[in-house]
């Protein structure tokens, strides 16, 4: 069985909301999900032992949440290439931390990223819950 840590950051709780379900399609197909708040994270030996990793933070202002930049910083200093990848959080208008993420996590980290990230202003509306779900199926189909 394969392991993915799911890390959000979060101002509404939506982010957590997609990351639980992200976390549901990956149990769903028989995989390990944790999902942690990226507050928990102290250390890169904290992101060891892991199969596939999903960040998240909501757009604010254009920007990721200052928490997540921070332990992008440190997630640099973990042994992630080739690991799986994906990336996703809560938006209004406009998606510039999901995708900066994900190109992060794709360029710098190297790693396996699964097609784009996800992009959700919320997990209740317009089919979220199905599309997170997917997301995390996606996840666990790599794994295997």
């Amino acid at each position: 069985m394969g392991r993915a840590l799911i890390v959000y950051t979060t101002r509404t709780q939506e982010t957590l909301q997609i990351g639980d379900l992200i976390a549901e399609g990956i149990r769903f197909s028989g995989q390990e999900a944790v999902v942690c708040d990226v507050k928990d994270i102290k250390k890169a030996e904290d992101l060891e032992g892991y199969d596939a990793y999903v960040f998240g933070s909501p757009t604010y202002h254009g920007e990721m949440l200052q928490p997540m930049k921070t332990f992008l910083f440190l997630a640099e200093k973990a042994d992630l290439a080739n690991k799986i990848g994906g990336a996703f959080g809560a938006h209004g208008w406009s998606t510039e931390a999901q995708e900066r993420i994900y190109q992060t996590m794709k360029t710098v980290f190297k790693m396996a990223m699964v097609s784009g990230p996800l992009l959700l202003k919320s997990a209740s509306l317009g089919g979220g819950l199905q599309m997170a779900q997917d997301y995390g199926r996606d996840i666990a189909k790599k794994i295997a």
